[in-house]
């Protein structure tokens, strides 16, 4: 995506950043019903419903409901002038169990410049000695980023994160009320997190819906109908306890077979 460099401390060290995931989620594209042409969309003003040119249209910045203020490229160029530097800028390094997963945003590769190679190896392997991470400031696409970088496979990961206020409360009314919770209910149910608890293989995992999608095209392709299969109808739970006492047992059966 670019080549800058991690800073952290007095030491620099040249990168290059790229994409470490991609979506494989299946596309679909909206097409008219009798020919299966492909449908546009237009840029329309909200007052008249007329088309817009793209050489007609601004960029505005809602300071209030209806209400904007019109910037000029030039005008957001010189406002975010300072995030255009490129650096991962190291400000601290902390354990990563002290950032809570729903920080996490999108995943990138840093891969060393053939300069900075001894560098980033020294990085790379103190980061795996401390079983820390590095927090860091970063700009992507103009904007400026929080993000960690870690050890991960004998390479740097950096990893954006949102800012503090974009996580929402989570404010439920549901949960303010108290339960009735049986203490032979939550053994009951530590007995079936027990019974379900294995090594992580990201192998074991794949894509069902992509994989059945997938499989329904081709058999449209081939002519076939598709034929959705029988929900099996959800059985009602009329005793908790019982209901976990009956899941510790499948699963203990599904273990032994």
């Amino acid at each position: 995506m670019w080549k800058g460099a991690v800073s952290f401390g007095l030491v620099t060290i040249p990168v290059g950043m790229y994409t470490a995931t991609e979506s494989k989620t299946p596309k679909f594209k909206m097409l008219r019903e009798k020919d299966h042409s492909p449908i546009r969309y237009k840029r329309v003003a909200e007052s008249d419903g007329e088309e817009v040119a793209w050489e007609d249209i601004v960029k505005g910045y809602e300071v209030e409901k209806g209400k904007y203020v019109v910037f000029t490229d030039e005008e957001l160029e010189a406002a975010a002038a300072g995030d255009r530097n490129r650096l991962v800028d190291v400000v601290q390094f902390v354990d990563e169990d002290e950032i809570d997963p729903i920080y996490y945003k999108s995943s990138y590769y840093l891969a060393p410049e053939k300069t900075g190679a001894k560098a980033y190896r020294i990085l790379l392997d103190a980061l795996v000695s401390k079983q820390r991470v590095g927090l860091c400031r970063v700009s992507i696409r103009d904007k400026q980023q929080l993000a960690t970088i870690r050890a991960k496979d004998g390479v740097l990961v950096m990893e954006t994160m949102y800012w503090p206020d974009e996580i929402r409360e989570a404010e439920f009314e549901e949960l303010d009320g108290d339960a009735d919770v049986r203490p032979e209910e939550v053994k009951m149910a530590e007995m079936l997190i027990d019974g379900l608890t294995a090594p992580f293989e990201v192998g074991d995992y794949q894509d069902l819906t992509r994989q059945a999608i997938e499989e329904a095209a081709q058999k449209k392709i081939e002519g076939e109908e598709i034929v959705a299969p029988e929900a099996p109808e959800p059985t009602k739970v009329v005793d908790l306890l019982e209901a976990l006492k009956a899941s510790v047992e499948a699963t203990k059966k599904r273990k032994a077979g």
